[in-house]
């Protein structure tokens, strides 16, 4: 892969790029400038509301919406502390806020209470049921950091945090139909992997060289397949979400276009080529729109 093609994280972009130092900095220790984050980690919350009727609760789908930009915020700013020393080795992450010394670790840690107290305020607008599933993410996010020192596939835990945001949809509409929930986690949770998996591509050879996992690096030469297999077991899994829902063959060709898009994605991809793989990548905001659309046909039929 040549090295020219890696895309810093450190892209000056839109209004953060208007910022003097050190808002910048700070603005993108939160990753503000990129937010295909927020985007990812926000579809499944809207995906678990859509589907579980509450397809006219445009307060609770935007206040996720606020709490998703934050909470992703915050997580970047705790995984940028903890893997200071790793961002420092790679080529994509050298120039990060706290790896290159611009921000401390304690003025860091400062940022990420703010950020988890705007958290904070979308949580109390919840329903009980609701908040004490959405703090059940805690410990996974935790975790996560770590995952790539200890396993060859930290992607697997990724999926588990980042779309955690569909069960507390869910929940914050209704308590029952679990079955369905649990159909559309395991679909998100493919759906996260396979995507994670892409990005993945553009740290190959840096992950090699410090010593850290990815499923990247473990699938191989089969990164394709693995993408194709991931992928597929998503728009499965969202499939049988929506039949139990509603038991009509109809229904599924609602997701004909989010499978499409997948299609498109996983058998156009180029592992070795980091471009076609961030923009492969960052196409999962179209595949996220296009399953919130499914959800809201099926959900409210």
């Amino acid at each position: 892969m040549a090295e020219a093609q890696i895309v810093p994280d450190t892209q000056h972009r839109g209004i953060v790029a208007a910022l003097p130092q050190p808002w910048r900095d700070y603005a993108q220790l939160a990753r503000f400038d990129r937010p295909i984050g927020w985007w990812l980690l926000y579809w499944p919350c809207a995906w678990g509301i859509l589907l579980a009727g509450g397809a006219g609760r445009w307060d609770l789908l935007l206040w996720l919406l606020l709490g998703s930009i934050a909470m992703r915020g915050a997580g970047c700013v705790y995984n940028d502390v903890v893997d200071a020393d790793i961002d420092r080795r790679v080529v994509r992450t050298a120039l990060r806020p706290v790896a290159s010394g611009r921000v401390s670790k304690r003025a860091a840690w400062v940022w990420l209470v703010v950020l988890c107290l705007a958290g904070l305020v979308v949580l109390l607008q919840l329903r009980r049921e609701a908040q004490l599933v959405a703090l059940g993410s805690l410990g996974l996010v935790a975790a996560y950091p770590f995952m790539k020192r200890i396993t060859g596939f930290p992607q697997a835990w990724l999926g588990l945090v980042f779309t955690w945001g569909a069960p507390v949809g869910w929940v914050a509409i209704r308590g029952d139909g679990l079955a369905a929930l649990a159909a559309l986690y395991v679909g998100a949770w493919a759906w996260c992997v396979g995507y994670d998996t892409i990005y993945a591509c553009q740290d190959r050879e840096d992950d090699a060289a410090i010593g850290v996992g990815s499923s990247a690096l473990t699938l191989g030469r089969h990164v394709k397949p693995g993408v194709i297999a991931f992928y597929t077991l998503a728009i499965g899994a969202w499939a049988l979400a929506f039949w139990l829902l509603r038991p009509d063959w109809v229904a599924l060709l609602a997701l004909a276009p989010a499978a499409l898009h997948l299609s498109w994605q996983a058998l156009t991809l180029e592992p070795d080529n980091a471009d076609n793989a961030l923009a492969r990548f960052r196409s999962n905001r179209t595949a996220g729109l296009l399953v919130a659309l499914a959800c809201w046909v099926v959900g409210n039929a």
